[in-house]
């Protein structure tokens, strides 16, 4: 069965983003991106998401398990691999960093429309990211 166009999206938008290659988000993201996972909207917001993720992370490297889907949704999952060198994002204030190599698995799904990806949920596992650092349960 031939690869549907959001398996071929998001394949190349994950590879771009691996490779640091930002611009994956004017060419990949629309404009109006819906992000039902995180805050900030838009093309700008999930930038932003991101880089805030990459500045607490350092050394990020994405594992892809699973990535399948049809013309309009693709579902990615996947473990972020990272080094723990900042607590700025939401999950992590007041975390007390501790230099150690984590393993982030989530699950993503997104909705293409017009050659780009236009909307996303996703699932985490912020307990286990949480374990790993030291900080659930806590104290």
């Amino acid at each position: 069965m031939a690869e549907g166009q959001a398996v071929r999206l998001c394949r190349e938008a994950f590879a771009r983003l691996e490779r640091g290659d930002e611009t994956l988000f004017d060419d990949l993201v629309a404009e109006d991106f819906v992000n039902h996972a995180a805050g900030p909207q838009g093309r700008a917001g999930w930038r932003e998401t991101l880089r805030h993720l990459a500045h607490d992370l350092s050394q990020v490297r994405v594992e892809v398990h699973r990535l399948f889907g049809d013309h309009e949704y693709a579902c990615v999952d996947m473990t972020l691999h990272g080094l723990h060198v900042d607590s700025t994002m939401p999950l992590l204030v007041g975390v007390p960093v501790t230099g150690r190599q984590v393993a982030w698995r989530f699950t993503h799904v997104f909705r293409i429309a017009d050659g780009q990806l236009v909307e996303h949920w996703a699932t985490r596992d912020d307990l286990g990211l949480l374990r790993q650092l030291g900080a659930w349960p806590p104290a």
